[in-house]
């Protein structure tokens, strides 16, 4: 019994150390775990998302300052991109132009009140 679950806690921990790390949300502690990247260059990859958006391919990576052809060929099977999907907003026009926004039972939002306490239309 003992050795099924040493062997069960072994595989779960080597799978949780192949897992790719996801460049769309990794954070800077991450990337520096991994080899290669120091502080330096996980900093540019945090950069670069928060200059591009989300990445939309692990080859993106190519793009980021200090990662070269030979860094990307060894780093790239420790990434994945997840969570790419642009959300689009319905009603941004309506948001800018401060027409209220009403809640499904039709209660102006508190942001709407704001605009009318500043000196804009309800």
């Amino acid at each position: 019994m003992q050795r099924l679950l040493l062997a069960l806690v072994f595989a779960l921990c080597s799978g949780a150390a192949l897992a790719a790390i996801n460049l769309n949300t990794a954070t800077k502690d991450e990337l520096v775990a991994l080899p290669g990247i120091g502080p330096a260059k996980a900093q540019a990859i945090l950069d670069y998302r928060n200059a591009h958006g989300a990445f939309k391919s692990v080859e993106e990576l190519k793009d980021v300052k200090g990662i070269g052809a030979k860094r990307f060929e060894k780093l790239k099977g420790e990434f994945t991109v997840v969570g790419t999907s642009v959300k689009t907003s319905t009603g941004s026009a309506e948001k800018a132009a401060g027409t209220p926004q009403r809640s499904a039972k039709g209660e102006v939002t508190v942001a709407a009140k704001q605009g009318v306490a500043a000196g804009g239309k309800p």
